[in-house]
């Protein structure tokens, strides 16, 4: 944490983006029913270390109804996951649920809560990014251990993730990838999402993406380009299923899509509350 420590020194009027169910997780792993108090100390601890005088809060409320017009399997892997729990699991569940909903009304009362029936926080998240000089956001903070959220990674926004305890930013990018921020995409595009059940191109994982990243470019590049030659598996699978890119495009790319997720009417409530 020391790394995050030194970048925020020099960025007094920074802004702390929350993903809030994921940080609520932190103490789900805990067996925690009890952390709204803790969890607002935290959100309040982070925003005085990083010199943070806005904080964001970004929450989910439901799945995508945007992904789920595109892929109605996106994120069914987790639904089917609690169909399958015990109901004393089932039960757990229902109490950290009751218990983040109190944590997202005592945070209201000090912060701007964000979230609208169908939206993901991720979208919510993405927006006031890709707005951040309409609504005057300087050396933005991302709170998440979701590394879709690196999507959002620019000069002057960075992520800090509560599991790991590390950042990311556009200086340590390297670090942590092996394409650049701009190429990142196209990488999740053609190794897909089994954590949101988006599935890529099959046989391509992250060296392979990689590599064709470096031969051919992004993913819409790779996609004009088919059929590529070549007798591989893999390169069979992406000449045959080319349009998957073309979707997971529409699924991940979250700042080009963020707005038409989130919906019009909500995006004028937000504006309505930021500027």
């Amino acid at each position: 944490m020391s790394m995050a420590f030194k970048f925020n020194e020099r960025n007094l009027d920074g802004v702390l983006i929350v993903d809030a169910l994921n940080l609520a997780f932190r103490w789900k792993h805990q067996g925690r029913t009890d952390f709204r108090e803790q969890y607002v100390e935290t959100v309040k601890s982070l925003a005085n270390s990083y010199h943070c005088g806005t904080v964001l809060i970004t929450a989910d409320w439901g799945s995508s109804s945007y992904r789920k017009n595109i892929s109605p399997e996106y994120k069914q892997n987790r639904k089917d996951k609690y169909a399958e729990q015990t109901e004393e699991e089932k039960q757990a569940f229902a109490d950290f649920f009751e218990e983040y909903e109190e944590t997202l009304e005592l945070l209201s009362e000090e912060y701007k809560v964000f979230r609208f029936q169908g939206v993901e926080a991720d979208d919510l998240a993405a927006h006031l990014v890709k707005q951040k000089e309409l609504y005057k956001l300087n050396n933005i903070w991302l709170v998440s251990s979701d590394r879709d959220w690196d999507l959002l990674i620019q000069e002057g926004v960075s992520r800090f993730s509560y599991v790991t305890r590390k950042e990311v930013t556009i200086d340590n990018w390297s670090e942590h990838y092996n394409v650049t921020p701009e190429e990142y995409i196209s990488f999740k595009c053609l190794t897909g999402d089994k954590g949101d059940n988006v599935p890529g191109i099959n046989g391509i994982g992250p060296k392979r993406a990689e590599q064709l990243i470096r031969d051919y470019g992004d993913a819409m590049t790779i996609y004009d380009n088919v059929p590529i030659a070549g007798n591989y598996k893999y390169i069979q699978e992406l000449n045959a299923n080319a349009e998957v890119l073309l979707k997971n495009y529409e699924l991940m790319d979250l700042i080009t899509y963020c707005d038409d997720a989130i919906g019009k009417d909500n995006i004028s409530e937000i504006k309505e509350r930021m500027v």
